[in-house]
């Protein structure tokens, strides 16, 4: 069976796989004007894959105009750096994460703890720095397609955001919550807070969408709220 590079979403919305078919996502966001807001450029070696994506819907590096991260962690920010560099679009993550792309090291996981650590350390810890042009905080409408909202859900890390485009309804979770075998946490020993993380992705069962997009696992596109929400309130 052929690769999936590139999975439609909405009207200029596409899921771009990076490991498998969708263990590992990244997305693009295709304005009016034909520039592209790239969500996420997975682990070091995901650059390739990426830009076969944007070939697959018509697009080039060159096209690409904002790369923005949903947060610090080498399998999303790890081909930052690469795919600036041949873009040559800045980069965009919420302040609370600005110290560790900027530094290359993912934060602290597993509560900070010995096995938190050590966790870390086996996860790879480092991934290539990547300068941020562009600060994020909770509540920030990009220009992307009409609206992209910054929704700071922080807990998998101190700045993680989860992206709400508002004129398609697709929101993209980031690790708020995974959807593999099913709607779920993420990785518990993965988290710097992992009880932050089950308070503050509460926000995503309130919120509008139609879509529910994950950087782990495929979308939801039927009845994809009132999924979330009910995975919700599991937690009380």
């Amino acid at each position: 069976m052929a690769r999936t590079v590139a999975v439609p979403l909405a009207p200029g919305v596409w899921r771009i796989p990076t490991v498998g078919r969708a263990m590992v996502n990244s997305y693009a966001f295709v304005d009016d004007d034909g520039s592209v807001t790239l969500v996420d450029c997975g682990a070091r070696r995901a650059p390739a894959r990426i830009v076969r994506g944007l070939a697959a819907i018509g697009k080039t590096p060159a096209d690409v105009t904002r790369i923005v991260l949903t947060h610090a962690h080498a399998d999303h920010a790890g081909g930052a750096a690469e795919l600036a560099r041949r873009t040559g679009a800045p980069v965009a993550a919420h302040r609370a994460d600005m110290p560790y792309a900027e530094s290359g090291r993912v934060p602290p996981q597993g509560g900070g703890n010995t096995v938190g650590r050590f966790l870390t350390r086996l996860a790879g810890g480092r991934f290539p720095a990547v300068a941020v042009a562009r600060p994020l905080a909770d509540g920030d409408v990009l220009p992307v397609g009409g609206g992209l909202r910054v929704v700071h859900t922080p807990g998998h890390s101190p700045g993680h955001v989860s992206l709400l485009h508002e004129p398609t309804r697709v929101l993209v979770t980031g690790d708020a919550l995974f959807n593999v075998a099913g709607v779920r946490w993420p990785v518990r020993s993965f988290c710097t807070d992992f009880q932050m993380t089950q308070r503050t992705a509460h926000v995503l069962g309130e919120l509008d969408y139609d879509v529910a997009a994950f950087t782990h696992g495929p979308e939801l596109t039927d009845r994809a709220r009132e999924q979330v929400r009910a995975f919700l309130r599991r937690l009380g």
